[in-house]
């Protein structure tokens, strides 16, 4: 009589094998992530360190600090100390000294073999200053910001004539609409124009940057009628407007009265 075969056993919970795997990577992959974080820290620490010795040697932050100090550890008050640093301006020019300077620039940089004709830059008396038009036929492309070649060698003689005095570079245009891919109005390429010029004569100048400003004007302040295509040109230009010394105030400061 043969054996009647057993029923093998069935294990149901062979599940927790793969199930103590998953676990086990996960808490691998847990332990990774918190290494990686630390060494992430150590980094930042070390990068805090070098900083605090580079600005501890310039003297801006107190050696046992890792904020920067509010008060100065020499003579002086605690508001002196806060004061942002400031570069020195050199001496100004008085106003018929500025207008002699920017005539006889003008006259040497247009004309008689020169690079820009008589009609691409001029001078004219403003409420604030002095102002110096630098026109768009010598300076730039219709419709552009990107300066004309045959207008550095103007750009950089007026760069070394930049001395005490603050200027406002302004930028106009005519009233003829204006849309392109980079400029959808006359206002963004007004102060395109303007900030190019102020960028060339902070690269090329040992001007103070505090006494340069910039500002874009559009079509709203002309200095011809924008009937004719003359005063249209006329109107399409960057003024480097000479600040007079009573006008040199900063912003939100007013000027002293004069005698």
């Amino acid at each position: 009589m043969s054996r009647k075969r057993k029923h093998e056993h069935v294990n149901h919970e062979r599940w927790l094998v793969s199930y103590a795997d998953f676990i086990t990577l996960l808490f691998a992959f847990f332990v990774v992530l918190f290494a990686s974080g630390q060494a992430d820290k150590k980094k930042q620490q070390r990068f805090a360190n070098a900083f605090q010795q580079a600005f501890a040697q310039m003297a801006l932050f107190e050696p046992h600090s890792k904020e920067p100090s509010l008060s100065d550890s020499g003579s002086g008050t605690p508001d002196e100390a806060a004061k942002p640093l400031e570069l020195p301006l050199q001496a100004q020019d008085s106003g018929p000294e500025i207008q002699q300077r920017i005539q006889k620039l003008v006259q040497e940089n247009t004309g008689n073999g020169a690079a820009l004709k008589p009609g691409d830059m001029s001078t004219r008396t403003v409420q604030d200053g002095v102002a110096l038009s630098l026109h768009e036929a010598g300076f730039f492309a219709s419709g552009s910001a990107e300066l004309r070649p045959q207008a550095i060698a103007a750009l950089r003689a007026i760069a070394s004539q930049l001395q005490g005095n603050m200027i406002r570079v302004e930028g106009h245009t005519d009233n003829r609409p204006m849309h392109s891919a980079l400029y959808v109005s006359n206002w963004e390429l007004s102060s395109a124009r303007a900030a190019a010029i102020a960028r060339f004569l902070l690269e090329h100048s040992t001007i103070n940057p505090s006494a340069v400003s910039v500002a874009g004007y559009a079509e709203f302040h002309p200095v011809a009628s924008n009937a004719t295509e003359e005063g249209r040109s006329t109107n399409r230009r960057v003024d480097i407007v000479f600040l007079s010394p009573q006008k040199q105030a900063p912003a939100g400061v007013a000027a002293e009265p004069q005698p």
